[in-house]
């Protein structure tokens, strides 16, 4: 019997892994989601379409040398199936114009145990994104009789999933960290709506960020979902556009976790760490000022590394402060040049999803505390 998938948290050793590619990405048109996020003086402001091809193959070039990377050090690599994301996304609900990438396949799949859950995102030209890797799940299902292929309720994305106008052009930074700190996202309650990469998987433990793109509804389906995992909601006020958690906190192996310096976990919630003796360290400084060209992204995908093992860590080849600090943190560091990839959907965990990691569902957090979060 062949055990295909298995993984349970980001830093037990990879041995399987999916790298997402770039193929015929585009720059999505706005939608209530996505609506203004993009800063008034931003290039990216009012521009949708194919990207550029030059880009493309720069994004590629370096997709392709990652998983290169993770083969010499003995990990299988899997590839998705790009679609044409220059279709329309068309449903009883609603319309837009173009789907997006399949370039970062931890926004998608989300893998506990022998489980792989396409998610239930809440942006539309998503929608239908699950369909890349859907030909690697059929591939598993069929060499692994434990494995379990599942889909998250679909949500329908009606009007009602949003806040309308809550992205407002008068509205100021501060007034939108306030808005953050105050739990009030774009995303209403109407449905469950997820991305994979709020998901934290800490064996028996899931940290799953409210924010923009997660809301507390998906969280009570999370529970009923997974009786036998804790559940916790975490968020991190300090962060104006809370979209997806491996920028902001990121394990490395158990026991230590970096997290983003300017969106700390608040206090309260992090009683759980401190009582099962788990160590929160600010993130190094990114290396860059700005992101680059046409990249969505904060400057913080500098700490989005990809966890080969306890050990072991691959990282930006350009985030120099980034690898010293994982080096004085005891890892060894392997720099792989990814800032041609970020554009495309983030850095180089947001660009992986885990097929198969060593090792079980272990309680890292036997001390439970009360939690603030989900009263």
């Amino acid at each position: 019997m062949t055990k295909i998938v298995n993984s349970w948290n980001d830093f037990d050793p990879l041995k399987h892994v999916i790298v997402g590619r770039a193929d015929f990405s585009v720059i999505p048109p706005e939608e209530p989601a996505t609506s203004e996020k993009v800063p008034i003086d931003s290039e990216m402001r009012g521009m949708w379409g194919p990207r550029p091809t030059e880009t493309v193959e720069k994004a590629n070039a370096q997709l392709d040398y990652l998983a290169k990377v993770c083969e010499d050090h003995g990990v299988i690599v899997d590839r998705p199936t790009p679609l044409q994301w220059n279709q329309p996304v068309i449903t009883p609900d609603f319309r837009t114009d173009s789907m997006m990438t399949c370039m970062p396949p931890r926004d998608i799949l989300l893998t506990i145990g022998n489980e792989i859950m396409a998610s239930a995102n809440s942006f539309r030209c998503r929608y239908f994104e699950y369909l890349a890797y859907w030909p690697l799940m059929k591939k598993y299902f069929d060499e692994d009789p434990e494995f379990k292929w599942t889909q998250a309720p679909r949500p329908r994305l009606t009007d009602a999933s949003y806040k309308h106008n809550y992205y407002d052009e008068k509205i100021s930074l501060e007034e939108r960290l306030e808005r953050t700190a105050a739990k009030d996202f774009v995303t209403t309650e109407a449905e469950p709506m997820w991305d994979a990469a709020d998901v934290l998987r800490l064996g028996k433990d899931l940290f799953i960020q409210h924010g923009l793109t997660t809301n507390r509804t998906a969280m009570e389906w999370f529970k009923r979902y997974y009786p036998d995992l804790r559940i916790h909601a975490v968020n991190f006020p300090g962060d104006p556009y809370p979209i997806h958690i491996d920028a902001t906190f990121v394990p490395l192996r158990p026991g230590l976790i970096i997290n983003n310096p300017h969106r700390r976990l608040p206090e309260e919630q992090r009683k759980i760490f401190e009582a099962n003796d788990w160590q929160i360290v600010d993130a190094a400084m990114p290396a860059h000022e700005t992101p680059p060209p046409l990249c969505y992204s904060s400057v913080w995908l500098s700490m989005n590394c990809l966890v080969l093992d306890h050990k072991t860590v691959i990282c930006e080849a350009s985030e120099v402060h980034q690898m010293e600090q994982m080096d004085k943190l005891g890892m060894n560091v392997i720099p792989v040049p990814f800032r041609d990839a970020y554009p495309f959907g983030g850095a180089l965990h947001c660009a992986t999803a885990d097929v198969y990691r060593e090792g079980g569902c272990e309680d890292y957090f036997p001390n439970q505390v009360e939690d603030p979060t989900l009263v």
